[in-house]
Order: C-alpha cells, then sequence, then structure tokens
C-alpha cells in the first residue's frame, strides 16, 4: 500500500503492534477531550494566502539553539520506541540525521557524551495522568525491555499492578517536590541548553525564563496527563507573547501535516516537534518509516510555503492565517 499522509502510518501500526503496546502510544488521559482536540484545533485555523509572489525558491532552513538543521520539524523526545521497534531511537536517531533535523533527548548525561544538542525537561509530570487505556491493559513494559534513565539504580521492577504498572511504578520513583530550582540544578550538571517542555501559560513561561530556559516547548504531554486543557496550538500564541522574543518557542501535539507546520509558525513557534507519528511509522517500517514521516511533512510544507507566497520562514506571518478568536462575534438580533 502507497503511504501518501503521516496519518496512515497509525492504521498500519495498530495493526502490527499488540494490543497493549499501540494503546500505550496512542490514548489520551480520561475522556481523551484533548487528544482530539489537539489534532482538531488545526483545522479550525484557516489561511490567507497571498498570490503572484515567485516562489520558485523556497528555503526552510532555520537555526535552532545555534544549530542549524533543514526544517522547522524534529523529533520531540518519546519514550520507549523499542516497544515499536527494535532498533528504537537508534534508528529514529539515523532517520532525523539523514533528514538534517534535531531529536532532542531526555538523559542528560548520556546525551552530551553522545553529542546530542539540547535536552527537554519535561515539567508536567509530577504524577502520571489517568491512562485508563493502560488501566485496562495493566500496561507494564516487555520483559525484554528496561527503562535506560533508571539503570543502575536500585529501584526495583516494573511488575503487573491492578491497574497500570508503569503508574504504579513511576509513583514510587518520581520526587514531586520537584520545582523551578530544579532548572537552576539542572544547569550545574549539563552545558546543553534545556527546552522545558509542558508549559501552555504566561505565567509558566515568565518563571521558565527567569530560571534560565534556553527554550520553551509548549506541550500539553501528547494529551496523556490533564485532560480538558487546551490544544497546544490554541496555547501557543500566550505563551509567544509572554516570552516577548527572549527564548525560542516551540510547539507539540497534533501535528500531522505540513499545513500545521506553517500554521504554528505563523502563530510564533520557532518549530514544531512531532511523537506519535515518529512511534507509529517506526513501528510500520522501521528507521524507513521515521525517514518517509519527516521527507511527506517537508514536502508538504514547502509546498504549503509557495502555496501562500512565503519564500523563507521569515516571511511567514501572522497575517497569513485568521483564526477563531480572530473572527467577529455576531450576536444574533432579537427576535420580534
Amino acid at each position: 500500500m502507497e503511504i501518501t499522509n503521516v496519518s496512515e502510518y497509525e492504521a498500519i501500526a495498530k495493526q502490527k503492534l499488540p494490543k497493549m503496546v499501540y494503546d500505550y502510544y496512542a490514548s489520551g488521559a480520561e475522556d481523551q477531550w484533548t487528544l482530539q482536540e489537539n489534532r482538531n484545533a488545526f483545522s479550525r485555523i484557516l489561511f490567507r494566502p497571498r498570490v503572484l509572489i515567485d516562489v520558485s525558491r523556497i528555503d526552510m532552513t532555520t537555526t535552532v539553539l545555534g544549530f542549524k538543521i533543514s526544517m522547522p520539524i524534529m523529533i520531540a523526545p518519546t519514550a520507549m520506541q523499542k516497544m515499536a521497534h527494535p532498533d528504537g531511537e537508534y534508528a529514529t536517531a539515523r532517520a532525523a540525521s539523514a533528514a538534517g533535523t534535531i531529536m532532542v533527548s531526555l538523559l542528560p548525561i548520556r546525551a552530551e557524551r553522545a553529542g546530542f544538542r539540547a535536552i527537554a525537561l519535561t515539567v508536567d509530570t509530577p504524577r502520571l495522568g489517568r491512562r485508563e487505556a493502560d488501566i485496562k491493559n495493566r500496561f507494564t513494559l516487555p520483559p525484554f525491555l528496561t527503562l535506560k534513565n533508571f539503570e543502575g539504580l536500585d529501584l526495583g521492577k516494573m511488575d503487573k499492578a491492578d491497574d497500570s504498572g508503569l503508574a504504579s511504578y513511576v509513583a514510587g520513583q518520581v520526587d514531586r517536590t520537584l520545582s523551578w530550582k530544579d532548572v537552576k540544578w539542572l544547569q550545574t550538571i549539563t552545558s546543553l541548553p534545556i527546552l522545558v517542555k509542558g508549559v501552555i501559560t504566561a505565567e509558566d513561561t515568565r518563571l521558565a525564563i527567569q530560571n534560565g530556559a534556553a527554550g520553551i516547548i509548549v506541550s500539553n504531554h501528547g494529551a496523556r496527563q490533564l485532560d480538558y486543557v487546551p490544544a497546544t496550538i490554541m496555547a501557543l500564541e500566550e505563551v509567544v507573547k509572554a516570552a516577548q522574543g527572549r527564548v525560542p518557542v516551540f510547539v507539540d501535539g497534533g501535528v500531522r501535516r505540513g499545513t500545521d507546520v506553517f500554521k504554528a509558525l505563523a502563530l510564533g513557534a520557532s518549530g514544531i516537534f512531532i511523537g506519535r507519528p515518529v512511534v507509529f511509522s517506526l513501528a510500520a517500517e522501521g528507521e524507513a518509516g521515521v525517514r518517509k514521516v519527516l521527507q511527506m511533512l517537508r514536502d508538504e510544507f514547502e509546498l504549503t510555503m509557495a502555496l501562500s507566497g512565503c519564500r523563507s520562514l521569515k516571511e511567514i506571518t501572522r497575517n497569513h492565517i485568521v483564526t477563531e478568536w480572530d473572527r467577529p462575534r455576531i450576536t444574533p438580533a432579537p427576535r420580534l
């Protein structure tokens, strides 16, 4: 079957993966309202394309934290990729390198030694959200896998539980006293720039900058933590305005098309991160699948730029889109 868009990989992954593993990747928290909204919100942002502009040459290159990349499409830190494919994160990293883009790591010391360029500090998980699919499946890691960030520590094993084995295990490992002071501590053990991932408000944006964050990733953890928070694309502009250009702002959640990338940049994002498209394509076709996902998003984004009359990223402006909050609210006249 010819794959023509990123979303089609999810259907293939659903067929290939064990149900417990697919549900772990695909599901959200509680009612999964935010999970659906992460996608649906993009559809409510419309284009205002400009015409009769010479778009024979399109430049998608950009610089992220001093590192030049081929496009503003990057790979989010996504856990336990070896459940999707035996090569796991190794395959994803190779695909990112081949595409000339960035894959962000969750392991600071190992990441620095391995030549990674940035670390994402996830700040929205003092506890795991209520992921009811994992509870029903009594999710636990396959026996051939371990959590590398807990390796070498005497933290016990992730066993079957009455609900989610993962939630039960992580509940015993996470320090719920973590606060903004720990962002500063992390800067003492790594020289890598730290992206604070999980910010969706102006208030936390200002605190992140005050505490030394090199960048912010607007994220609701793939809608897996607190349900009924806004879609990330809806929260993006608030964060961008609060950042006031002091640090770059990125966004993840719900991106499945090159048009989504364009909309995010028009709202002020410096780039986007993808998560689920990576693990689904990895499950379907390994490294080749991840390469294809990155290429499809790149091609779609380039086409969107051309059809909108933009020849470089700096030409993508807020005037190229209209959102639902831009449109005047019309109050119907009272009936006589």
